[in-house]
């Protein structure tokens, strides 16, 4: 029996949340490119959300490129954000009332994990925008033990299609479903990206963030499974700039989204990591069997990582191909993971002292100490 892959990240990371994005981040470390040029055809881009960490890199971009973006929320999360830009305030589960009659090049929906809000908002807007695009996830994979998997791999499938409840056992499902949706009401005008890990500045979910964190921090970094073992991360600014470029050229259809574009080994994301940080920095690598003996959860304790077997053997091994041919780009680790250290160290005190992933620092020594009995 397959493992999918939220069933996986939903038992092995419980208690450290998966919601991207509570923070805010400068606009200038948001993106610091030297210049952005404008855009040829300046669009009218309507985005459901928008006040997050992949919505806010989306509307960073598309400002600078002189789109004209509207944002629709509920206009609570982060209203200070984008004052220039045009926010209209409604819920996707009862209230589309003010995109009624409204006109748009481009509709970007990043906040529906439920099917139900997906088909109510692409139905309203099919008439009413040429471009639908919906953020899924790597999630809807149903079988993650294959290695290479393209967009035309297998999805979950939900027991009950009428479910709103989001659970390990049913987002992923969830996610598929609402896939269909937007394709049901925009047909080949429809554009589904899924991505994987998404990472950098304002990343509150601490997956990634651990890492440089713990890194800049020093002495002897406890380092999960195998050196060689494989991981698949996108930057934000990265993903979403991309995201934007598919709405000017009007690319449609699947396309799987993280990267980097190479292979990424465990061993090469945390030597790419120490490259953005002066500190003293030695790594111990603990097997998964120990790690699993003492309780260390992979993904949640160890982010990023997932040890490649019981049915996770193509978890972070993706073909994300089609996505890098139509024009997807990463900037270096370094550069991610000394944005993400900057970002870390703007946030409160409080926050900082209470990280949503990783291992303590007192945990990771009590299993550092024990390793190193057991292993003389």
């Amino acid at each position: 029996m397959t493992t999918s892959r939220r069933d996986f990240l939903h038992a092995s990371a419980a208690g450290f949340g998966s919601a991207l994005g509570l923070g805010l981040v400068p606009h200038e470390l948001a993106f610091d490119a030297p210049a952005i040029p404008r855009a040829q055809a300046p669009m009218r881009i309507l985005v459901l959300g928008g006040t997050r960490f992949l919505g806010v890199a989306q509307v960073n971009y598309a400002l600078a490129r002189g789109h004209v973006v509207t944002l629709f929320n509920r206009g609570r999360t982060n209203t200070h954000l984008f004052p220039e830009v045009e926010k209209l305030v409604g819920d996707r589960n009862d209230d589309l009332t003010a995109l009624a009659g409204r006109q748009w090049d481009v509709v970007i929906d990043n906040s529906a994990s439920v099917p139900r809000w997906v088909r109510q908002s692409a139905g309203m807007l099919r008439n009413a925008a040429n471009q639908y695009i919906y953020v899924s996830s790597l999630s809807v994979i149903a079988d993650n033990s294959i290695i290479g998997s393209d967009e035309s791999i297998e999805v979950a499938e939900l027991d009950d299609p009428t479910v709103e409840e989001i659970t390990g056992q049913t987002y992923g499902g969830m996610k598929a479903l609402s896939e269909r949706m937007a394709q049901a009401a925009f047909g080949d005008r429809a554009t589904v990206v899924r991505p994987g890990l998404i990472v950098g500045p304002m990343d509150n979910s601490d997956r990634f963030t651990y890492w440089p964190v713990r890194i800049a921090r020093g002495g002897e970094v406890m380092a999960p499974g195998e050196p060689t073992d494989h991981v698949q991360i996108v930057d934000v600014r990265d993903l979403g700039s991309w995201m934007i470029h598919l709405a000017e050229r009007r690319h449609m259809g699947v396309y799987n989204a993280t990267g980097p574009e190479a292979p990424l080994t465990m061993a090469e994301m945390l030597y790419g990591i120490r490259a953005a940080t002066s500190a003293n920095v030695s790594f111990t690598w603990v097997n998964a069997d120990f790690l699993q003996e003492h309780e260390v959860r992979p993904w949640g304790h160890m982010p990023t990582w997932i040890p490649p077997r019981e049915g996770m053997e193509g978890f972070s091994r993706v073909d994300c191909s089609k996505a890098i041919r139509e024009g997807l780009t990463f900037r270096p680790l370094a550069d991610t993971a000394r944005d993400t250290i900057l970002w870390w160290d703007s946030l409160p005190e409080e926050r900082r002292a209470q990280p949503r992933a990783g291992l303590p620092a007192e945990r990771e020594a009590e299993v550092l100490a024990a390793w190193h009995a057991a292993n003389g």
